[in-house]
């Protein structure tokens, strides 16, 4: 079975840009099926300001708030059908982009550190924690997409 997901990024040369002399705005936007948009731009740390924008979600932060939110909600996932009760999920990923075996950058590991509150009669071991940390892994949709190294802080990889 397959799935389509589609967005669409639009970027336009401003008024008075050159573009040829490298000095033209990397601000854009990306469109989302349902309806939704939200500005794009290279990552300062990239691209100098005011050539970029601080204002707007770069590709490489957008990478590693897909790895972290695929990986939160196959975890919400599982935990619901372990009837575990979570009250909150909050991920504070961080992304490492380092040189490949060619020199090129890429996003080489992604951390994620996850504080779960959970609440109600049954809760979860450190053990079934890690469990469900190492299925949710193997599970989430972005983690099978990619070559980047994904570790969640405090659990042990298998």
């Amino acid at each position: 079975m397959a799935h389509e997901y589609t967005a669409t990024v639009v970027w336009k040369r401003g008024e008075g840009e050159a573009f040829s002399d490298n000095k033209y705005s990397r601000g854009h936007r990306w469109s989302f099926d349902g309806g939704i948009t939200v500005p794009g731009s290279a990552s300062p740390s990239v691209v100098p300001l005011p050539l970029s924008r601080e204002d707007a979600v770069d590709p490489e932060e957008a990478f590693v708030a897909a790895i972290s939110s695929c990986h939160m909600l196959t975890f919400l996932g599982i935990a619901a059908k372990k009837r575990f009760v979570i009250d909150l999920y909050e991920d504070m990923a961080v992304g490492v982009m380092t040189p490949n075996e060619n020199g090129k950058l890429f996003v080489s590991k992604v951390t994620l550190d996850p504080v779960i509150e959970f609440s109600g009669d049954k809760m979860p071991t450190p053990e079934q924690i890690a469990d469900m940390h190492h299925l949710a892994h193997k599970e989430c949709f972005i983690a099978n997409s990619v070559l980047t190294e994904i570790v969640v802080k405090g659990i042990p990889s298998h």
